[in-house]
């Protein structure tokens, strides 16, 4: 799997429904940053994730990376990282939007406090990326 797209069709061929929990990251230059890291930033380097819009959704509710990003568009136009994690439905069914308000919370209190190994991370071109702490 190296794009969203090839995500959105594994979710779409697991035995149980999905719920995809999807959190929108915008670069931000941290308060304590040192003035060589300030200028990093300016330049379009380095930063700190923060989250910036969640949401969750059924594989089938998303056409396409593009069609994602299309509609990203209007709520946070300057993401950097999309972070995505899946919730297994039971019984044949997915789980519902309100079982998910609990997990994106969590999500994004996780994304805050830089835990972010158990998601999966994609860029602005639909590439699944590594991102590295530090």
């Amino acid at each position: 799997m190296d794009h969203f797209d090839d995500l959105l069709a594994a979710a779409r061929n697991q035995p149980q429904p999905q719920r995809l929990l999807l959190v929108f990251a915008r670069a931000e230059c941290p308060p304590d940053a040192t003035p060589d890291e300030r200028a990093a930033f300016a330049r379009g380097d380095g930063g700190a994730l923060a989250p910036a819009v969640c949401v969750d959704k059924l594989p089938e509710e998303v056409a396409s990376f593009d069609a994602l990003l299309a509609e990203s568009q209007a709520a946070t136009p300057d993401w950097r990282i999309l972070f995505v994690a899946a919730m297994d439905g039971r019984g044949g069914f997915a789980p519902n939007t309100d079982e998910a308000v609990q997990p994106l919370r969590m999500m994004v209190e996780q994304i805050k406090g830089g835990r972010i190994a158990s998601f999966l991370a994609v860029d602005r071109d639909g590439r699944l990326v590594s991102v590295a702490r530090g």
